[in-house]
């Protein structure tokens, strides 16, 4: 069975976030600098600056990574709506991560032509090969996830004009 464009987006979203919020764990919890050898390494490595990457600003960087992981999956209809979350949540979340993502990448093509970059570094390279096209990809898929029709999963295809007897009596 092949699944809906909505939800191999949301997958992709989902799984890019989810690496990205595992690794923000990892060095908060671990305080590991990998793959970079040092703390300013991987500082230079990720965001060419001088970052401090502390617990306190790792935890929250992945609890907010977390949050949008979850919520692109319910946009995507691959996770059920919690009745705490309100209905337009999940879309505003992949709104915004679509809109961070698409402003992240125009900062890498940027990086990329040679502004503020240097080529000798690997932040450069870094950017080059898998920042900014990761970003472009994430974009793309949050667009998919945002132009199809939110769906509730487990909404019959069949519409809200049969009653729900009648849809489950279909089905048997």
């Amino acid at each position: 069975m092949k699944l809906p464009a909505r939800k191999r987006a949301g997958i992709v979203v989902a799984a890019l976030l989810g690496v990205d919020c595992v690794m923000h764990m990892f060095w908060a919890s671990t305080g590991s600098s990998w793959p970079a050898a040092t703390d300013k390494g991987l500082s230079r490595g990720l965001l060419n600056a001088d970052i401090a990457f502390t617990p306190g600003v790792l935890f929250p960087l992945a609890a907010i990574l977390l949050v949008a992981t979850l919520m692109v999956l319910m946009r995507a209809g691959l996770l059920r709506r919690l009745a705490a979350v309100p209905t337009w949540l999940p879309q505003l979340v992949t709104i915004g991560t679509g809109a961070a993502v698409l402003i992240r990448a125009i900062a890498g093509v940027v990086w990329i032509v040679g502004i503020d970059a240097s080529t000798t570094t690997p932040f450069y390279w870094l950017n080059l090969a898998l920042y900014t096209p990761a970003c472009l990809v994430m974009f793309a898929a949050c667009f998919v996830v945002l132009r199809s029709p939110a769906r509730r999963v487990g909404a019959s295809a069949e519409g809200p004009h049969l009653p729900a007897g009648v849809r489950a009596a279909r089905h048997r």
